[in-house]
């Protein structure tokens, strides 16, 4: 790994994006190694949280490397966005182990696609963010328009994509974009406490939970049936056994993963 950095302690693993002259820019084998590793982490049992943030105090991931795909066609344009889609964003979005997105600079461009991909964000005081796309002369293609609107609403999703602007953090805050904001020498023994009480509960469960949250943002497909199938599904684990019957014994269960 040239781009990523990988630490795990206490269940917990934290991606560190290292390409600090670049702002942490994403470009081809920023991507296909963030894919690597995530792939990796979400089959180790051992791991049962993701945090992910960038190096330096400047910038979460401040864009897509902009010189990889500047003479790029039509049909070149959307096969970049469409593999990207596939290999990264969409892929972090369904993994099954919990992603937590520290953003601790700018997030810009594909850099706040990767942080909506995320279940979920915390934002440190001095985070920026938005979709600068359009100066030039093309849309977000990584998610953007779809995950934004989702997020905030799509008036304000509009405003921000149109514009070009960039919020603070504690106005993504308000707009429901990030669930906490902190100071930037706090941001990750934060994630780090959130991302502990993830790691107290059942594996299985929340896999399902992510499953069936998501389904609600698919076309065609009835979130409501989702949940009633993977609530069902829990009933037939080992987690569910020892969760109920800790729950019975007045102890703090201890689950299994299975």
């Amino acid at each position: 790994m040239e781009n990523i950095l990988i630490e795990k302690q206490d269940n917990i693993a934290v991606v560190t994006i290292n390409r600090p002259t670049k702002l942490n820019a994403l470009n081809k084998a920023t991507i296909q190694e963030l894919h690597d590793g995530f792939k990796a982490l979400n089959e180790d049992k051992t791991v049962k949280a993701i945090i992910i943030t960038g190096s330096g105090e400047k910038a979460f991931v401040a864009g897509a490397d902009i010189s990889e795909f500047a003479n790029f066609s039509i049909a070149e344009g959307q096969q970049l966005a469409a593999e990207g889609q596939a290999l990264l964003f969409d892929f972090v979005q369904n993994l099954s182990t919990p992603v937590i997105a520290a953003v601790n600079g700018f997030a810009l461009g594909g850099g706040l696609e990767l942080a909506m991909s995320c279940h979920f964000r915390i934002a440190s005081t001095n985070a920026k963010m938005g979709l600068p796309e359009v100066t030039l002369g093309v849309i977000p293609g990584y998610g953007g328009t779809q995950r934004l609107a989702q997020l905030i609403g799509k008036g304000r999703a509009m405003e921000l994509i149109m514009t070009a602007g960039m919020i603070d953090a504690e106005t993504a805050k308000n707009y429901g974009l990030v669930n906490h904001v902190v100071a930037q020498e706090e941001l990750l023994e934060f994630a780090k406490g959130i991302a502990t009480k993830i790691s107290n509960n059942s594996t299985v469960a929340i896999a399902k939970a992510i499953q069936a949250i998501n389904a609600n943002f698919e076309d065609g497909t009835n979130g409501y049936a989702v949940e009633i199938e993977n609530f069902g599904a829990c009933f037939g684990t080992e987690d569910f056994k020892e969760g109920t019957t800790a729950f019975l014994e007045k102890r703090r269960a201890i689950f299994p993963g299975k």
